[in-house]
């Protein structure tokens, strides 16, 4: 199920701190491929410097960083991005994606802000991209984040995300179930925005847990299971650009380790149903 597209392949867990102690050599080889956040490892010695090191020796590891602040006001942090090229490279790092956000100003917010969804925002966004792919010297992805507000809207979610792609020249990594969020907090067709992404970008994919705060407002929480309509909105996902690598996302109200991986099995249960017994990918219309 490997592709020379893809940096990893088949189905992932995010990797928490809080699941280390659970983590036996036969739970780590039931997932496919993990996720950190560098922001919570660069720079961790002892104990748990020591863990990741010994998973990072035999599994492969991508980053979704936290801190960037890609879409921010305040210069990049060059210094960030220096020791985050350091830690990429010292643990054999497959790949790297941000949120398409901004967190920070003269400090940081604790959450993800909206980038306006405005032209000049796409080629102000897409240069500090370019200039984080010099950096780091290798491609990344952005994610498609969950919003709640569009300030100074003049353009359309799915424009601005295609334009940004483009000008940038850089990857994506299509989180689904923000997409599901973003379709019932804006009413819009989840469908038809899944439809309008560029397959050939896409290098990963997230799936995730929400909140059903009200019938029409969805928080995107990262703590709790993944919901049948969102099940279903991957499998339209993988008719539309293949059964492609996928991570299970979950950040807190963390279940045993046992139930994580039964939600893995459920993302590699879809994925086989795109493939034939050769391992060849099926074409579906």
């Amino acid at each position: 199920m490997s592709s020379g597209r893809y940096p990893v392949h088949g189905a992932g867990l995010g990797l928490r701190r809080a699941i280390l102690n659970s983590l036996t050599d036969q739970a780590a080889h039931a997932v496919d491929f993990w996720e950190i956040a560098p922001e919570n490892w660069i720079g961790v010695g002892g104990r748990y410097g020591k863990q990741l090191r010994a998973l990072t020796e035999k599994f492969p590891f991508i980053c979704h960083g936290l801190s960037l602040s890609i879409g921010g006001p305040a210069p990049l942090d060059e210094a960030f991005l220096q020791r985050l090229k350091r830690f990429l490279k010292e643990h054999h790092i497959r790949y790297y994606s941000e949120h398409l956000s901004y967190c920070s100003d003269d400090g940081h917010l604790y959450d993800l802000m909206p980038i306006p969804f405005t032209a000049e925002a796409v080629h102000y966004v897409a240069s500090r991209i370019r200039c984080v792919q010099d950096t780091l010297e290798r491609r990344i992805a952005v994610e498609n984040v969950s919003y709640y507000a569009a300030p100074g809207k003049r353009m359309e979610e799915i424009d601005f995300l295609n334009a940004v792609l483009q000008e940038a020249d850089c990857d994506l990594l299509l989180d689904v179930n923000n997409i599901y969020v973003n379709s019932v907090n804006h009413r819009y067709d989840a469908e038809v925005f899944l439809q309008q992404l560029p397959a050939e970008r896409i290098r990963y994919i997230h799936v995730a847990g929400h909140y059903q705060e009200a019938e029409d407002l969805i928080v995107d929480t990262h703590g709790a299971d993944v919901i049948d309509p969102v099940w279903r909105l991957l499998e339209k996902a993988y008719r539309h650009c293949g059964a492609i690598p996928t991570l299970l996302e979950r950040d807190f109200n963390l279940p045993p380790l046992t139930e994580l991986l039964r939600e893995v099995e459920v993302i590699r249960a879809l994925q086989a149903k795109w493939f034939d017994q050769t391992g060849e990918q099926i074409q579906h219309a």
